[in-house]
């Protein structure tokens, strides 16, 4: 009874519902579209540090773990290496430039990670080969890069470079396409770490005297478990350094934290409109009809069933407005170029979407208890 109660009162008046249910799908679309935005962005900031196959970033002490500020030298690689439980020790070092396109438009920002061959920090690759040497002129290009300009493996690729006051050109071989490896929002291009050092901004050109140094080593554990035990050992035996996992690296890039923060905030509130809007429809719903519910409280119809009735009926409205802003929203972020920071993951939908079905009821509940107090004779106006 109270399920055809309730889709009969909503078949009647289709347009009102439709309304609500378009409201519904509008938050949906915002909220999911948020979603997206913050995963989109966050992975975009993210993603190289998140895909290291080492458990442990190593910094220069006092730079507040900043990639861009820390310097690790050859001297402290070696101190690493001799540590007890480190299975491995990779050289990293980050800088930006710009790729140019060979049809001649506009310059492309990449990270341009130099990274040591066969080491910590190096992405694995999913056709062509991994880097052989550590001077070599081959690279390997993210899904970032392959997506815009289409390069394949033995494609050239051309980087530009200011070095000192003077623009420098750098011709390297595509020998490797790895998945999405994005830093500082940017498509990422790994090169041998003496390759990265020659053609980097301030680079030495190669000078075989110099130092290399990078801007942190990342480390693979003999045990990862060991992996508080191993930073604590990490920063007693090598003097001036900083130890994190790589979920703090990441959390301490600038502007990680805040921005995060910020578009969470937006989705809280964002959720507590949508409770508002159902909440008050339903409540205007429910005084509409007081006269009607008295009738059918008084020929009979129980409490149970008038509140199970209303029930129903936000669910199944609240249901169709998510489900319709759902499909919008997938067909929506389907569509944006690569270029737009929006990734839309299988967790984070199915939780927004969870999380919307509840503000119906949520937003509802209200209502419903105003039809329950309802009195027959006071509906009808009857009671003295």
């Amino acid at each position: 009874m109270s399920f055809y109660l309730a889709i009969k009162e909503v078949w009647r008046n289709k347009g009102r519902f439709l309304l609500i249910a378009s409201v519904v799908a509008l938050i949906t679309t915002l909220v999911l579209f948020i979603a997206a935005l913050a995963e989109g962005l966050a992975s975009a900031n993210r993603e190289y540090i998140e895909k290291l196959n080492g458990e442990l970033l190593v910094f220069q002490e006092g730079t507040q773990l900043s990639t861009t500020a820390s310097r690790i030298g050859r001297g402290s690689i070696a101190e690493l290496r001799r540590v007890k439980g480190i299975e491995a020790v990779g050289q990293v070092g980050f800088s930006t430039l710009k790729l140019v396109p060979p049809d001649g438009g506009e310059d492309i920002n990449v990270s341009f990670i130099g990274v040591e061959p066969g080491m910590p920090g190096e992405p694995t690759v999913y056709d062509g080969q991994q880097l052989m040497r550590a001077s070599s002129n081959n690279v390997i290009v993210d899904e970032g890069v392959v997506a815009r300009l289409g390069v394949k493996v033995g494609d050239a690729i051309r980087l530009k470079v200011t070095q000192g006051t003077q623009e420098e050109f750098y011709d390297l071989t595509v020998g490797g396409l790895t998945d999405r490896r994005q830093y500082f929002f940017q498509p990422a291009v790994f090169a041998p770490i003496l390759t990265w050092d020659k053609i980097r901004p301030g680079g030495d050109a190669g000078d075989p005297s110099a130092d290399l140094v990078s801007n942190i080593a990342v480390v693979k554990l003999a045990d990862p478990a060991q992996l508080e035990t191993m930073k604590t050992a990490i920063e007693q035996n090598v003097k001036d350094v900083e130890v994190a996992d790589r979920q703090r690296a990441w959390e301490a890039i600038p502007g990680y934290a805040a921005q995060q923060s910020t578009l969470t905030t937006q989705q809280f509130f964002t959720f507590f409109i949508g409770v508002l809007v159902v909440g008050g429809f339903f409540q205007i719903q429910t005084l509409q009809k007081v006269a009607q519910i008295g009738m059918l409280k008084a020929i009979g119809l129980s409490n149970w069933t008038v509140g199970w009735t209303a029930i129903i009926q936000i669910v199944t409205v609240n249901a169709i407005g998510v489900a319709i802003g759902a499909v919008g929203t997938l067909a929506l972020t389907a569509n944006f170029p690569v270029t737009v920071p929006i990734l839309l993951t299988g967790t984070a939908a199915l939780t927004t979407v969870l999380a919307l079905l509840a503000i119906g009821p949520l937003g509802g509940i209200v209502s419903v208890f105003v039809l329950l107090r309802i009195e027959p004779l006071r509906a009808l106006g009857m009671a003295q």
